[in-house]
């Protein structure tokens, strides 16, 4: 996988970008009223800021910011970049229920629509955690051939706190054997797999990124 791993054709690049400008459009339609009522909710139990941006990576190691909603305190991370842990603080109680349902990622659809990322790709990591795991595995920047994805293969077949050596080969296996159709399943499984709490579930509290 790592030798062939020449990212997407064109035509591909092409039909997946069209892909994905559709349906970030039909989902910011369709759940603009929920993003709404989620606003509302986090504005309203502390008044802080509603989105919360951060640095991540993409296609090629660009960086970009990445939108969400606020599911932590506003000093979440006053002492460095860290993954979420299980039962962890930081998390308001409007956070934690929006993380359990997902609801925390989709102001994403608007980075889809940009073009910094796509609806099925690898997950986006920061370049402080990305740095760690590929000081371990080297090949872990081979994931970068593709842009970042709001779902993708390594999350409806992995977990929140999968190790980055299995990450790394479900996101190659995704890339090496992408069709249209691989899409479209794992579109369908993720919808399967919203409500699991496994697959939300942090790292663990001796642990400030998913290296065990």
């Amino acid at each position: 996988y790592l030798c062939r791993n020449n990212g997407f054709s064109m035509d591909q690049r092409i039909f997946k970008r069209a892909m994905d400008i559709i349906g970030s459009l039909i989902g910011i339609i369709i759940l603009s009223p929920f993003m709404l009522l989620t606003a509302v909710a986090i504005k309203a139990y502390d008044r802080g800021p509603v989105f919360f941006k951060q640095a991540r990576l993409t296609q090629d190691g660009r960086e970009f910011g990445i939108i969400k909603f606020r599911s932590m305190c506003i000093e979440s991370e006053k002492n460095g970049a860290q993954l979420a842990k299980k039962h962890d603080d930081r998390i308001t109680p409007v956070g934690r229920l929006i993380r359990k349902i997902h609801f925390d990622e989709i102001p994403q659809l608007f980075n889809i629509l940009k073009g910094d990322m796509s609806i099925v790709g690898p997950r986006p990591e920061r370049q402080e955690i990305a740095s760690q795991y590929e000081e371990i595995i080297p090949e872990f920047r081979y994931r970068l051939k593709v842009k970042a994805g709001l779902t993708g293969y390594a999350q409806v077949y992995g977990k929140y706190n999968t190790t980055p050596y299995d990450k790394l080969k479900l996101d190659l296996t995704y890339i090496e054997n992408y069709s249209v159709w691989m899409d479209i399943k794992i579109l369908f499984l993720t919808f399967k797999i919203l409500f699991q709490k496994e697959n939300t579930e942090g790292v663990d509290q001796n642990q400030t990124t998913a290296i065990k």
